[in-house]
């Protein structure tokens, strides 16, 4: 089943503990492409400046991303942002913002991306994500957001929320969204405002799952080596609404969904070895499965019960 993505397409400048990199491709709608292509045909939909060019485009395109229906805005600045990560790389510090094109965007999906089975909003402002909404045709529709959203249109955000099946947020922001602070609490009273997915993405500890089947927890992917964790929430949205996609033709049973967070784990994981998008644009399939079956085997256990002391 097609994917189709929209959101930010941006330059980073990052400085973590591990070096600096004062400028690479980033952005939401990118990182997210490029996790999800691994399994389906992807289009991306988002603004760039005259500053993008054919070296951008190309690290998109060698995945078979299609990008007819990026808007190339002339004159424009492609949005920018500055961070730096101290050694708890958990927590990005913003130190500038230039929205540049991304500050107007209006996005506008041709027939083929509006086509899609399949659609991705990624984090803008709710209004615009429900615009895209309501062009669509897809048939399963995730959505992320962030804090900002929820402080200054909470309103906004839980209309869209509304019509869409999946709800993709880290498990403060849903805490935040439902003023519950209970996770399971929270995630229950989004389902209850309409989609039957809710994924809670925990950064180094993992990401959890509520359905109305229920609950699944998995742990993030032990590494010894991580240096940059930007777009590692993208990606993983990447690789487990992909994953969705590729299985489009099954019913999204919550065995499926289990699955599919392994995937995003295992392509998130990789994203975090290096800077920006060097590590994904290298990954090779073989890769990817690698990890999944190591994810499997180090989060089974078979139980030997003892006799319990009263």
């Amino acid at each position: 089943m097609a994917l189709t993505v929209v959101g930010s397409i941006a330059f980073d400048a990052v400085t973590t503990p591990f070096g600096t990199r004062e400028k690479m491709l980033g952005g939401a709608a990118v990182h997210f492409s490029l996790a999800s292509s691994f399994f389906t045909d992807v289009r991306v939909v988002g603004p760039v400046g005259d500053d993008f060019g054919d070296a951008e485009y190309a690290v998109l395109r060698t995945r078979g991303i299609n990008t007819d229906d990026v808007e190339h805005v002339p004159g424009g600045e492609t949005f920018f942002w500055r961070a730096h990560y101290d050694f708890d790389i958990n927590t990005a510090h913003t130190d500038d913002t230039r929205l540049g094109v991304f500050g107007e965007f209006d996005p506008k999906l041709s027939q083929a991306s509006k086509d899609s089975e399949v659609l991705f909003l990624a984090n803008i402002q709710p209004d615009v994500q429900r615009a895209v909404r309501e062009q669509s045709n897809a048939r399963f529709v995730a959505l992320d957001s962030m804090n900002l959203w929820i402080e200054i249109a909470r309103d906004s955000l839980i209309k869209t929320i509304e019509t869409v099946d999946c709800v993709l947020l880290n498990d403060a922001e849903i805490r935040q969204l439902t003023g519950k602070p209970n996770l399971v609490q929270a995630a229950r009273e989004i389902r209850a405002m309409g989609p039957r997915v809710v994924v809670a993405k925990q950064g180094e500890y993992g990401a959890a799952l509520l359905t109305e089947e229920g609950f699944f927890g998995l742990p993030a992917y032990p590494l010894e080596t991580v240096i940059d964790p930007t777009g590692a929430g993208d990606s993983f949205a990447g690789g487990f609404v992909g994953y969705l996609a590729a299985h489009g033709g099954e019913d999204l049973s919550h065995e499926t969904l289990c699955r599919a967070m392994a995937y995003g784990t295992a392509i998130a994981s990789y994203n975090v070895e290096e800077f920006g998008t060097e590590r994904v644009t290298r990954l090779t399939r073989d890769e990817v499965t690698d990890r999944v079956a190591e994810l499997q085997r180090i989060t089974h256990f078979v139980d030997a019960p003892v006799e319990l002391r009263a």
